[in-house]
């Protein structure tokens, strides 16, 4: 590794001291290499410090152990293994709050996958549809057309996505994205279960839950961030390109033609153009 290669992984590592924890040696090759942002995030996930969860109260009940146990996906019953993790002292009353604290943990530790975000990122750039519907179908308004309206994000067009997060604003619409069926859901339980393990229901229902609960959301946002950023710089340069042969246009013979600018804070600013253009 070179000099700069030296100072650059200092720089690296100093912008993420927040995260805590060590720095994953893939993270630093990612950010080398100008990776998406979204790809270095995904790898620090598990080391954000994060609000108190589901699984952040069950680990402090003791149930880490038990999540690991069942994450093995070694056949063994689920209700057998938690036998042991009933603690009325710590918040765990019953068998089944020990399986539904090991679910949560390991509902986190699968959505904290980078390889799953990743991959359902690329899926639904390429499948997912936006549909929308009327908050209120008896309401009249601009966005009547939209209020029985499904298209994949990939083929959405920059003004409708604009004129869909203005009805959304204004309480009109109601917008929804996701993969068709169950893909989402089939695409976290193929990463999660292990092969040639015999299918574990909890941990199916793990990733279920972890799918439904936690990635979906998240990916539903930051791929409806993604359509109006693209289609806000998509309106700017259309204005842009509109703008331009306005403002190159000559100056309207034999005429003098004066513009006003009323700054009503930093006091008004007039030009005046003579009949030869100067």
């Amino acid at each position: 590794m070179d000099a700069a290669d030296e100072a650059q992984d200092r720089e690296f590592h100093g912008d993420y001291e927040i995260w805590g924890g060590d720095i994953d040696p893939a993270a630093v090759e990612l950010a080398r290499h100008n990776a998406a942002l979204a790809e270095v995030e995904d790898l620090y996930r598990p080391y954000r410090p994060k609000r108190r969860t589901r699984a952040t109260m069950a680990r402090e009940k003791g149930l880490t152990p038990l999540a690991e146990a069942l994450w093995k996906q070694d056949g063994r019953d689920p209700a057998t293994l938690a036998q042991n993790y009933a603690n009325p002292s710590l918040g765990v009353d019953t068998i089944d709050d020990a399986l539904a604290g090991a679910s949560d943990i390991l509902a986190e530790e699968i959505s904290d996958d980078a390889a799953i975000r990743k991959e359902l990122r690329q899926r639904m750039a390429r499948r997912a549809v936006l549909a929308s519907r009327a908050a209120n179908p008896e309401q009249d308004s601009v966005y009547r057309l939209y209020y029985d309206f499904s298209c994949p994000v990939a083929k959405l067009q920059g003004h409708q996505i604009l004129a869909l997060n203005r009805g959304e604003k204004e309480g009109f619409l109601k917008l929804s994205v996701d993969l068709p069926g169950a893909e989402g859901s089939a695409l976290v339980c193929r990463h999660a279960l292990r092969p040639g393990k015999t299918v574990s229901s909890f941990v199916k229902a793990a990733a279920e839950d972890a799918y439904a609960r936690l990635i979906a959301p998240a990916a539903e946002r930051e791929l409806r961030n993604d359509l109006t950023s693209r289609a806000a710089e998509g309106a700017m340069g259309n204005f842009s390109l509109n703008l331009k042969p306005l403002l190159l246009q000559p100056p309207v013979k034999g005429a003098v033609t004066m513009g006003l600018d009323p700054g009503y804070r930093n006091g008004c600013k007039v030009a005046v153009v003579d009949g030869t253009g100067k």
